[in-house]
């Protein structure tokens, strides 16, 4: 048997990154899963055989070919013999850059996946690429992942991929592979290129049917904002990426690609109330109470504090809306009303907020 690193950490040793998120993948040639079970390797793969190594826990999958027979990621046939090459297991890789293999420190590239690497090109492998729908996604993230490198999609790639929306493969994508690309996506620095990769080929349309269209077309640097925002979290990005769009469409989204629910939560709160929360001071104390009620903004603290993230990023003053929740959470209820003391409750917030913006004048 001979064993060779292959995929993300290969490529990304080539491009100088040090990412620890980067798992190592590593392929086998010439073995058996009797043989891979005798060497204390422990099976984990149930559609093809997949291996954890005994000590370093990193995944051994046996060289394989592929046959497509149904719709899907997950319509297909594997042959795992010995007879298997390097070469073939490669051949079915998505990428060039990702069908780059690696023994003791020599580079086996039988598809130029280093040309391409140094071009800045994500180009497939062979046309098998069209068999497999997630692998649109999985070039849109790569586009996001290293926009900054320069890296653009194939013009070959880019008309594969639109013949596979156009013939229907796409309709095949699982709701939740979409939202785990998507979340990948929305964890790097330069997200726009994933949606503009997704656009461009029409493949926006299969995966987000719900969202409007004319709302990207209309705000034409919306994308780009995406790639300018100082943050890291992929759920505040979400909700920024969303903001424009309708709660009812967020909902629909959220519940076709099964959104966690810090997701939806956070998207359908920033859609309803950034626009009022930039003029909060202008609304009536009602309002302004319904505002800190309905966002849960004395209970949800952690997640009232992201949504106030999501307004300065959106260039929303909230100093004032913070001295006025810590106003609000600090209501001494012992000198209230107690005969009726949830509309004692409300009156004393009600006047904590005239005060407070009649203060503030």
């Amino acid at each position: 048997m001979k064993k060779y690193l292959v995929g993300g950490a290969v490529r990304d040793r080539l491009l100088g990154i040090s990412d620890n998120n980067t798992e190592k993948d590593w392929v086998v040639v010439g073995s058996s899963p009797d043989e891979m079970l005798d060497l204390g390797y422990r099976q984990v793969g149930k559609e093809f055989p997949v291996f954890l190594h005994p000590g370093t826990q990193e995944e051994y999958a046996l060289a394989r070919l592929e046959r497509k027979v149904g719709k899907g990621y997950k319509g297909f046939e594997f042959d795992t013999s010995k007879a298997v090459t390097l070469e073939q297991d490669l051949s079915r890789r998505d990428l060039t850059i990702n069908a780059i293999a690696d023994k003791d420190g020599e580079l086996f590239d039988p598809f130029n996946g280093q040309e391409d690497l140094n071009n800045g090109l994500l180009k497939h492998v062979s046309d098998a690429f069209s068999e497999d729908p997630v692998r649109v996604l999985r070039v849109a993230r790569f586009a996001a992942r290293f926009k900054v490198f320069g890296f653009k999609v194939a013009h070959e790639t880019h008309q594969l991929m639109k013949d596979m929306v156009a013939s229907g493969e796409v309709d095949a994508l699982t709701p939740e592979r979409v939202f785990k690309e998507l979340e990948k996506a929305l964890s790097y620095q330069t997200p726009s290129a994933f949606f503009k990769v997704l656009s461009a080929c029409g493949a926006d349309t299969k995966v987000f049917p719900m969202l409007n269209r004319d709302i990207h077309t209309t705000h034409e640097n919306e994308f780009e904002f995406l790639d300018q925002l100082d943050t890291d979290s992929p759920v505040v990005k979400f909700a920024l990426w969303l903001h424009h769009q309708s709660t009812d469409a967020i909902e629909q989204l959220c519940q076709h690609i099964k959104c966690p629910k810090e997701y939806t939560q956070l998207a359908l709160l920033t859609s309803e109330w950034h626009q009022l929360a930039g003029k909060l001071n202008q609304q009536s104390p009602e309002v302004v109470l319904d505002f800190f009620a309905r966002t849960d903004a004395l209970r949800r603290k952690d997640r009232f504090d992201q949504l106030l993230v999501i307004f300065v990023l959106l260039g929303i003053e909230v100093e004032s809306i913070k001295q006025l929740r810590d106003q609000l959470s600090s209501i001494d209820i012992t000198s209230l009303d107690k005969s009726n003391i949830a509309k004692a409750i409300e009156e004393e917030k009600l006047l904590i907020i005239t005060s407070f913006f009649n203060t503030t004048k």
